[in-house]
Parts: structure tokens; C-alpha cells; sequence
């Protein structure tokens, strides 16, 4: 990886470009798109949502979503920081995108007040993104969220 990777705001001027990110054949049941990430999270102001475009030098390689913030006791995500989308288009995967976007994530998040853990959830089964989230430090909790298994990285 020799492009430095970096998380940029959703603008109007990229808009297109992170609507164009796709993950590779097979990984669709895995991880919703950017489209539906991003109504999602016009849909959930409440969950202080956090979409950023992860660039690798002026390439968009992928995206993220933050809930960054949520108030205790929300019905909907009962964590404070919970990544709520990660992807990685497929053309660019397996060049260490994903683990470095991941890190300026964590970066972000131990920036914040009161932060002591990231949380995430991940859909299980063959070709999950269960062994990625695990070798950068996340850990099974046991917990289900909807139908998907909770894991959390201590900060």
C-alpha cells in the first residue's frame, strides 16, 4: 500500500464517486451499499452518524459509517461508537486499505470523549468479515444484534 489512506466527508463533489464503490461478487450479503448506508443515516440523525469516503491518495477505495455518539439508552443501537458500515470496493481489496481505514476510525474514536470501546456487528457465515475484524483486534462479545454477531475492540 503506497497511497496514504485517508478518511474524507461526504460532499457533493465525491457523492458520485463513493456511490460507485461496490464490494467484490459474493460480499453483497455481507455489507449494505453506500446508497443505502447513506439513507440510512439521513433516516437516523439520532444516531449521530458519521459517513466518510476512505481514499487511498486521491482514489476513492471505500466507506465508512460511524453511529458517532449515541445517547445511552437509544433503542436502536445501545452502544456510544458503533461502526456501522465498512467497505472496501471490490477492485482495491487485499492491498491493506481496509485494516488502514479501520485505524484512522479507531484514531477518531479514541479522540472522543468518554470513548472506551468500538463496536461493530458482522453478519456470520462463509466469506463473512469475521477473520479481518478479529486480526485487528476486535473480539467476539456472544451478543446477537438483530442477526448479526457483536464484536468489540477495547480502546
Amino acid at each position: 500500500m503506497s497511497e496514504h489512506v485517508t478518511l474524507r466527508a461526504i460532499t457533493d463533489l465525491n457523492r458520485p464517486a463513493a456511490l460507485g464503490l461496490r464490494v467484490a461478487a459474493g460480499q453483497e450479503g455481507f455489507v449494505d451499499g453506500v446508497a443505502r448506508s447513506l439513507r440510512d443515516a439521513a433516516e437516523h440523525p439520532e444516531l449521530a452518524p458519521w459517513p466518510r469516503a476512505v481514499y487511498a491518495g486521491e482514489q476513492p477505495v471505500g466507506f465508512v459509517l460511524l453511529a458517532d455518539g449515541v445517547a445511552d439508552g437509544n433503542p436502536d443501537v445501545p452502544w456510544p461508537f458503533y461502526l456501522w458500515r465498512m467497505l472496501i470496493d471490490g477492485r482495491f481489496q487485499g492491498r491493506g486499505y481496509g485494516r488502514a481505514a479501520l485505524r484512522s476510525v479507531t484514531a477518531y474514536v479514541r479522540s472522543r470523549p468518554d470513548a472506551r470501546e468500538l463496536m461493530t456487528s458482522i453478519v456470520p457465515g462463509e466469506g463473512s468479515p469475521l477473520g479481518f475484524y478479529l486480526r485487528c483486534g476486535f473480539a467476539e462479545t456472544g451478543e446477537m444484534y438483530d442477526h448479526e454477531r457483536v464484536l468489540r475492540l477495547a480502546l
